[in-house]
């Protein structure tokens, strides 16, 4: 029977993780050779597998909350990327970053940011909305709206685009996982 249904699976060469998350696994790794522990910021990537191997090598993962007491250690932040608020409570607490934020990610915030500072900041309401078509929550948003002090509106679908005031106008973004289909569609 089992030769009537037979298959042949093939796997993509270019599957796997993002190049982002596959450097930020490479810098954890690099850390954990050196010292036996070290704490992440958020699940390092979406694979429970992978997690679980980079814990048993010593990597700790911990919540925004539980990064409040920390002190004087060292903080894994991973591809997703973190708003400014996050770098600042490192600082504060004497925490040194390990920031394996993914360089796609970071060219979008400080894409948003230049907007936001240059148009957006001090002006009045008829300034330009900062619009960014995402998963409200995501730790990637999270780190994009950081870039506006709160201020992005954010929408995940079509249903949301009345969060908008097309009176005023728009400069927009995405999240960089984000289908480009619905992209378009906005």
């Amino acid at each position: 029977l089992t030769a009537l249904y037979s298959m042949h699976i093939t796997v993509d060469e270019h599957s796997g993780f993002c190049p982002g998350v596959v450097s930020a696994i490479r810098k954890a790794e690099e850390q954990l050779a050196e010292s036996e522990s070290l704490y992440c910021l958020g699940d390092i990537v979406h694979n429970s597998e992978e997690v679980s191997r980079l814990e048993q090598m010593g990597l700790c993962t911990i919540e925004h909350e539980q990064m409040q007491s920390l002190r004087n250690t060292r903080v894994l932040f991973r591809a997703h990327g973190e708003p400014p608020s996050t770098y600042q409570m490192a600082e504060q607490n004497g925490i040194e970053v390990i920031d394996a934020t993914c360089p796609v990610v970071l060219q979008l915030q400080k894409r948003i940011k230049k907007v936001y500072d240059e148009e957006c900041r001090h002006s009045g309401p008829d300034a330009p909305q900062i619009v960014i078509f995402g998963k409200k929550g995501h730790a990637e948003v999270n780190g994009l709206v950081g870039q506006t002090e709160g201020t992005a509106i954010v929408i995940e679908r079509t249903e949301d685009i009345d969060k908008v005031d097309f009176d005023r106008p728009i400069r927009l973004f995405s999240q960089t996982t984000m289908p480009v289909d619905t992209f378009r569609t906005l």
